[in-house]
């Protein structure tokens, strides 16, 4: 406060001071969103690196599962296949027989043989010719279906329905036969062999 006198009287005037604070800067909302979700992504950051890592290595067992399966199913495909195609010439070469070149026909069933089969037929080769060759005997085999009975793979059973016309000294003009086979095959040195043949009925 400050006094001054005027004619004998005594007045007081009251100084006010004006003090200036200063001004605070306020930072934009905008900004702290942002800084916020900034913070978020960096948090959340490993999390979603190791969710994909997951994902990653689910989909690549998923994929090598898948792989091995395909794999496993392709190669049953073809050895049943292997197995059908050899039963079918096998049960073919069995039924198809000509005694003017026996010696050729018969090797053609020995080559896929094995086993008691092979040496059953080897055993009655000699009879067999001189039996044909007397009757003057033609078989045309044909092979009318194949079925798989059991296969692993190392063995299998298959079924064959085969026909033929056999012609012989007693019946020049032919006569059909029908055969229901079971041939037994396993695999040796990469080829699949019959070693043993029954007449199914």
């Amino acid at each position: 406060m400050a006094a001054r006198r005027s004619h004998g009287i005594t007045r007081i005037r009251r100084v006010t001071r004006v003090i200036r604070l200063p001004r605070v800067r306020r930072v934009p909302r905008v900004r702290s969103a942002r800084s916020a979700r900034s913070a978020r992504r960096v948090l959340l950051r490993p999390a979603v690196t190791a969710a994909l890592a997951v994902l990653a290595v689910a989909l690549t067992a998923a994929s090598g599962w898948l792989g091995v399966q395909v794999y496993e199913r392709r190669t049953a495909d073809q050895r049943h296949q292997d197995i059908l195609a050899a039963a079918r010439q096998s049960a073919l070469n069995f039924t198809s027989l000509d005694y003017r070149h026996y010696d050729r026909d018969s090797k053609n069933v020995l080559s896929g043989a094995t086993g008691d089969f092979k040496e059953q037929f080897s055993a009655q080769t000699e009879q067999l010719t001189k039996l044909v060759a007397e009757n003057q005997s033609v078989s045309e085999g044909r092979i009318l279906d194949a079925g798989i009975v059991r296969a692993d793979e190392r063995s299998a059973r298959v079924l064959v329905a085969a026909d033929s016309k056999v012609t012989n000294v007693a019946t020049p003009e032919g006569a059909a036969r029908n055969y229901r086979l079971q041939l037994d095959l396993v695999l040796e040195d990469g080829r699949w062999l019959t070693s043993d043949v029954a007449f199914a009925g």
